[in-house]
């Protein structure tokens, strides 16, 4: 049996009715994400907004299926009722990004007459364009149901036409002003890194939607003209518009993401970073910090950096300050910079303590320390402990000669 390959076109057209789904789950997956930080945050007017454009965005890909306008024609009574419904989201869709770009841009604070107009306009102009179609709708014969093809097969159309042509341009319009806001946007100096990711992979979203209106209206303007390019609109413009969607969500999603997955991956590096120093208080202690399954890695690394502080306060009676300044020549002398060679002080005085800390308290012959500094230095102290060659080197240094003087003089 001999397999046919299928053309690009055959190939949408043969998974017509199921190509929409794939856009709402990606976007339904954006907004998954999203939700946990919508509701903790829920008085963040910016977060619910992006959750709002992406609930949005993904519903217009579940009443564009093939399945869910059937039904919604069914239900309502009235054919062809998806088309003005599809239309109004879509629309409602555009101006939801426009404000949201508005807004992001200038920022929350700003309340200027200039950003309060441009987002008064945009409402105004977009709900007009909702209540046009509908009216338009109304006024226009369309019998026959069409579930792919509602814009080529009515491009002719009295009043639906009409509706057809001003859905396309107001879609339009918002992916260009989206788009040059966004690209403008994109050359300021001084972005995030991952803000200006976010930002290009929204650009391409909106350039992708440009493509997807060419496709649209060159397929209704043939239509015009007595020619038949419908393709265009059934097999070109949707892998489009999935691509948009993808393009779109990874955009919304990127910089919110992304700064979370840094900040988590901070916490897990500072955790590590503190096992040398936690592990060397373990055997001063006898024990470490009980092991909690469910503990949150913020909440691991704040036990962590407590169990080393609550044994370092009582070990710093046991510091030789006068030795500590000599591990500081002695590190000095051997080529450490300024702070390194601090750090290295601190870390060997540290290890001298545990050393001595057999001794009772009245022969350390110390008062009160200023433990400060050494108790806010613990993650230098920890990667210290990293090199423990530097360590012996700088002890060594300081060690007597058989003349009786050491090598720090």
């Amino acid at each position: 049996m001999t397999t046919v390959a299928l053309t690009p076109v055959e190939f949408v057209n043969q998974f017509y009715p199921n190509f929409w789904w794939i856009p709402a789950g990606i976007l339904a997956a954006a907004l998954a994400i999203k939700l946990p930080s919508i509701i903790r945050l829920w008085k963040d007017p910016m977060l619910r907004a992006v959750g709002g454009l992406l609930l949005l965005a993904c519903a217009v890909f579940v009443f564009v299926a093939p399945s869910t306008i059937a039904r919604v024609n069914r239900l309502t009574g009235v054919a062809n009722f998806s088309g003005p419904w599809v239309y109004s989201l879509l629309t409602a869709f555009c101006a939801s990004c426009l404000l949201l770009i508005i807004t992001w841009r200038n920022g929350l604070s700003d309340r200027s007459y200039r950003t309060r107009r441009a987002m008064r306009g945009v409402v105004a102009v977009y709900s007009c364009v909702i209540v046009a179609m509908w009216v338009l709708f109304a006024l226009a014969d369309v019998p026959v149901e069409r579930l792919r093809d509602l814009d080529t097969y009515y491009a002719n159309t009295p009043y639906m036409r009409e509706m057809i042509v001003l859905y396309l341009l107001a879609h339009t319009v918002a992916a260009l002003v989206t788009n040059g806001l966004i690209w403008n946007w994109i050359r300021t100096d001084g972005l995030d890194s991952l803000l200006r990711w976010g930002l290009k992979f929204l650009g391409a979203g909106y350039a992708s939607q440009l493509f997807f209106d060419a496709a649209k209206l060159t397929a209704v303007a043939a239509r015009w003209s007595g020619r038949d390019l419908d393709w265009l609109s059934t097999a070109v413009a949707p892998p489009l518009a999935c691509l948009s969607a993808v393009l779109i969500a990874v955009g919304f999603i990127l910089p919110h993401a992304g700064q979370y997955l840094h900040g988590r991956l901070h916490v897990r590096l500072a955790h590590h970073e503190l096992r040398p120093l936690y592990l060397l208080m373990k055997t001063v202690n006898g024990g470490g910090v009980p092991f909690l399954l469910r503990a949150a890695p913020e909440l691991r690394l704040v036990r962590r950096e407590t169990f080393i502080r609550d044994v370092l306060l009582p070990l710093a009676r046991f510091v030789d300050e006068d030795r500590r300044a000599r591990f500081h020549d002695a590190a000095v002398a051997l080529g450490h910079p300024p702070d390194r060679a601090k750090t290295l002080a601190a870390t060997a005085a540290i290890l001298d303590a545990i050393d001595s800390r057999t001794r009772t308290p009245e022969d350390d012959g110390a008062g009160a320390r200023d433990t400060t500094e050494l108790l806010r230095e613990i993650g230098a102290v920890s990667r210290a402990l990293r090199h423990p060659e530097d360590l012996r080197a700088i002890r060594t240094h300081t060690e007597p000669h058989p003349d009786g003087h050491s090598l720090t003089g």
